[in-house]
């Protein structure tokens, strides 16, 4: 507890929970409030830290849709409760990480979805043909409280720390004015979640690895490779065994199978080819973009305000807008890497010549004019557009 309370640690923490921001928890304070109320009530806050007894508040409880129907329960905690959970995260992280499998990509430094996706490739590129699909279902609001706090105790002897931990996951939820006990789960939404969520499901991890089986997990997406169906099968039965008698977790039945690599979806990304499989955008992923980018740039959904509506639902380092023609402002989707002056958004380049949004688009979100696209074929290639007779 000592380290967690350190001057090190918790500037560091309030750091991260100020540039993270985040939405306000039960009592309305947001990230920016969060330095001065620190200052005038540290020496008491690190006095109940230290001592066992600080006692979290109850997380808000939050709805978002799901791309594939139904919602997810998220628990925002208070800006200062997740400054103390940071604070323990920063601390527990350097412990728990040697003790991981590298076939877990989800929330760990270092570790990345890209890379969870590469790995599957190369399994199928080495001949595993076939993937087991799993999907476990409502992971974060099913974690047996029992069953963490022991894989915890493991590691972590001080048993202030324990009792912490113990006291977030026992918070409770506010709905509606009302505090609902929390009895087991994990509230989605605070920093320690994905990392009980790891130490929770570590244990399969290496249970895989011991039966020699080839996987890529990324918190709930766990995906197991094999040669042929059957043997995904035998493989789909007996993990399915393992995580819900000695996880006490449920496997979600709609959205787990054993199919060909390319009829599954991974991280939002599947597969083409055989022998040389390649990395695509899945169906399902594509649609929802192209959905998206249908709603913000619809003028008649954005009325007058296009730009403002645009704005607040597009991060503005992909999303520019050419002023420059006289049909009006017309959006455009821009490559990551290329820069604009044209929008002014935050990616402008600097030290080199301005550059309209139409000369590094790739995909135009209104049609142009057949002279217009011809300009823009020759601004791209740097020549110019002959007139045929």
């Amino acid at each position: 507890m000592e380290l967690i309370v350190s001057n090190s640690n918790v500037r560091s923490a309030c750091k991260r929970v100020e540039q993270n921001d985040g939405a306000a928890g039960i009592d309305g304070m947001r990230a920016g409030g969060l330095r001065p109320y620190l200052h005038d009530h540290w020496a008491e806050l690190k006095q109940s830290l230290l001592s066992g007894t600080y006692k979290p508040s109850p997380v808000r409880r939050h709805e978002i849709p799901k791309p594939g129907g139904g919602v997810r329960l998220l628990g925002i905690p208070t800006a200062l409760d997740r400054f103390i959970q940071q604070a323990v995260l920063q601390v527990l992280t350097p412990l728990f990480e040697p003790r991981f499998s590298e076939h877990s990509y989800g929330f760990r430094p270092g570790k990345s979805a890209r890379q969870a996706v590469e790995a599957a490739r190369g399994y199928i590129e080495e001949g595993y043909g076939f993937v087991v699909d799993m999907d476990l279902s409502k992971l974060f609001d099913r974690v047996n409280h029992d069953i963490v706090m022991a894989k915890v105790a493991r590691v972590v002897q001080d048993k202030r720390v324990l009792k912490l931990i113990r006291a977030f996951l026992k918070a409770g939820v506010m709905e509606n004015g009302v505090c609902v006990r929390s009895e087991e789960g994990t509230p989605q939404g605070g920093p320690l979640s994905p990392l009980l969520a790891n130490i929770m499901l570590n244990d399969l991890d290496w249970e895989l690895e011991r039966r020699g089986h080839r996987l890529a997990r990324y918190a709930d997406d766990c995906n197991i490779y094999a040669k042929s169906r059957r043997a995904g099968e035998r493989v789909m039965a007996s993990v399915r065994r393992f995580v819900e008698s000695k996880l006490k977790l449920k496997v979600n039945e709609e959205k787990s199978a054993v199919d060909r690599p390319a009829r599954r979806k991974f991280l939002g990304f599947s597969f083409i080819g055989g022998s040389n499989p390649r990395v695509r955008i899945a169906n399902k992923t594509r649609e929802r973009f192209e959905e998206r980018i249908r709603k913000i740039t619809n003028p008649a959904a954005m009325g007058g305000a296009w730009q403002a509506a645009f704005a607040s639902s597009t991060p503005t380092c992909e999303v520019g807008w050419d002023t420059s023609g006289s049909r009006g402002p017309r959006a455009c989707i821009r490559r990551w890497t290329n820069g604009c002056d044209a929008c002014g958004c935050a990616y402008s380049n600097s030290g080199r010549s301005p550059r309209r949004c139409d000369e590094t688009s790739s995909l135009w979100a209104f049609p142009r004019s057949g002279r217009e696209r011809s300009a823009g074929r020759a601004r791209d290639t740097g020549g110019s557009r002959t007139r045929r007779r």
